[in-house]
């Protein structure tokens, strides 16, 4: 047993944490005469910022290497085999393996629409791909550790299944908009892929991705470089502290309007722990960051009717909400 710690530890602090880098860059920066508040600030952008990239890119590549075995196509008639919690169940699930924000995801939610699936399959997608995905789950351990990044997808795909089951039980499908109801939906024949096709349609996808998502990145890294050497540690703690009764509730109204890829927004939970913010908070922060921004909202808007709307929002929420107070009341046997 000492030498499976031994190993996991390695994997967690050295492969997944990068360790050594963030000692390599340390010495860096003070060789370079750069300490204090400045120097602090510095090491852990460029820390955060390569580790990111590294493991960013290494999961982007083999997850999108397996999505080319899944066009949507395919995808579609894997989901409509299914029906009832387990179609909600596959749907969530598959949107781990979409490394979508939520404005991203919207397209795919369409099309799953047009073509027929059920109103609830298709919002547990939409719910999932931007709030959980194995890169996000990867990037939370490597910060917060395997418990707390498993738990955290655990309870996003559970928000996401249950929030596509109760909009499916409340008939919204007839608040769709009817375009989308109504769009042509052809079943054509699926091109058969090469091994290099497959590589280089994974280098693309990688390419794309990393282009989307790096000015989030930098501004997420930037933010929590900032929280993390600057703000004092008493102010995080009296507004978002374990002490602070409406700190999940106020972290989850804050975090709403915002607009950031997971990749960008977990530097700055990680910030925000380190100063003394909770557990659920900072989580929850980060799924109401991820799920519910204003711009895919505006898209949204265009597909389907306000009720609806209204509906997918408050749902979101109230499950967040109960997410991040999960959190909060188990992290003492989290660590």
């Amino acid at each position: 047993m000492e030498t499976v710690g031994a190993v996991w530890d390695f994997l967690q602090n050295q492969v997944l944490g990068m360790q050594w880098l963030n000692a390599l860059i340390g010495k860096g920066v003070a060789g370079v005469g750069l300490t204090g508040t400045v120097g602090g600030m510095v090491q852990f952008f460029l820390y955060d910022t390569v580790k990111i990239f590294i493991l960013l890119s290494v999961l982007i590549f083999g997850i999108s290497y397996i999505q080319s075995y899944f066009p949507p196509e395919r995808t579609r008639k894997l989901l409509g085999g299914v029906h009832g919690l387990r179609a909600n169940t596959a749907a969530a699930l598959l949107g781990t393996v979409t490394p979508f924000c939520s404005c991203s995801s919207i397209p795919i939610f369409m099309g799953f629409t047009s073509a027929g699936l059920p109103i609830g399959v298709t919002f547990s997608f939409l719910i999932s791909s931007p709030m959980v995905d194995l890169g996000s789950l990867v990037l939370l351990m490597s910060i917060f550790g395997a418990r707390v990044a498993i738990l955290y997808v655990l309870l996003g795909l559970l928000v996401a299944v249950i929030g596509g089951t109760v909009l499916e039980k409340l008939g919204m499908e007839r608040y769709v908009e009817d375009f989308i109801r109504n769009a042509p939906h052809l079943d054509l024949p699926q091109q058969s892929l090469t091994r290099r096709d497959r590589v280089n349609y994974a280098a693309e996808q990688l390419k794309s991705t990393v282009k989307k998502v790096a000015p989030y990145i930098f501004v997420g890294v930037g933010i929590g470089a900032v929280i993390h050497n600057v703000i004092p540690q008493s102010w995080v703690e009296t507004v978002l502290g374990q002490n602070n009764p409406f700190a999940v509730v106020l972290a989850t109204l804050v975090g709403v309007p915002m607009y950031a890829d997971i990749f960008g927004t977990i530097p700055v939970a990680e910030s925000l722990l380190y100063k003394g913010a909770g557990l659920g908070t900072v989580l929850s922060f980060m799924m109401a960051v991820t799920t519910l921004s204003l711009p895919s909202l505006v898209m949204l808007k265009k597909a389907v009717k306000p009720r609806l709307l209204g509906a997918f929002v408050g749902i979101c929420i109230v499950g967040i909400l109960l997410a991040g107070c999960c959190f909060n009341l188990i992290a003492p046997w989290l660590s």
